[in-house]
């Protein structure tokens, strides 16, 4: 496999996996071009023993390939919550591979030939996707590490809290009394950081204890 190490180590990282050297390279010199560090592969395999899911990138993916295909290898990662952003090419366009990659949360997908700048567009909207991508994963981590903070019965009345439910129906509805739901309301807030019933529900939504809004 053929690698451009050049790059630090922080760059984003643009996985090519195709069977034609001639695209791989191709490919590989475009994405140097532009200041991105590029990782050559022949094969799916070859791209599951190179990928990183630490290192912030995209994948420019092949649909047809020896062996595994380029849509198995998507499900698969799909499958797997590996949030890396896909642009497939293929000399082999379909309409169904199409709406397949695309409803599985391909970026682009793009028939051989392509043009230089349409594939260089797509991977910076899939650079800009797996950032976002990151920075959601944050988020939700952060909420998660703030709820873990609280005591069994301060997520119940957390979950209660986000309901819309007053201090009044929380104590009956947990046999406790108003005064005591307000102390552990206080403290709810306090460890969560929440500076408000709106923060609190946002920070329960990233948290995954209630469902975010469709």
């Amino acid at each position: 496999m053929n690698s451009h190490r050049d790059a630090p180590q922080t760059c984003q990282t643009v996985y090519v996996v195709d069977d034609d050297p001639g695209v791989r390279q191709m490919i590989a010199r475009m994405v140097r071009s532009i200041g991105l560090q590029a990782e050559v592969c022949a094969s799916v395999d070859e791209f599951l023993r190179a990928y990183d899911d630490e290192r912030p990138g995209c994948l420019v993916l092949d649909i047809r390939m020896p062996g595994e295909s380029g849509l198995a290898l998507q499900e698969r990662l799909v499958a797997k919550g590996a949030a890396v952003p896909i642009v497939f090419i293929t000399g082999h366009g379909s309409i169904r591979a199409s709406v397949q990659a695309m409803k599985l949360g391909a970026v682009d997908f793009l028939e051989k030939p392509f043009d230089d700048q349409a594939l260089l567009d797509a991977i910076h909207k899939a650079l800009a996707t797996a950032a976002e991508q990151r920075r959601a994963d944050a988020r939700r981590m952060d909420a998660q590490t703030k709820l873990a903070r609280l005591t069994p019965r301060e997520r119940e009345v957390l979950v209660l809290v986000v309901a819309g439910l007053a201090n009044k129906q929380i104590a009956a509805r947990l046999g406790t009394t108003e005064q005591t739901i307000k102390m552990h309301r206080g403290r709810v807030m306090a460890k969560t950081q929440a500076d408000s019933l709106p923060d609190l529900v946002l920070l329960a939504q990233l948290a995954g204890v209630i469902p975010s809004p469709s």
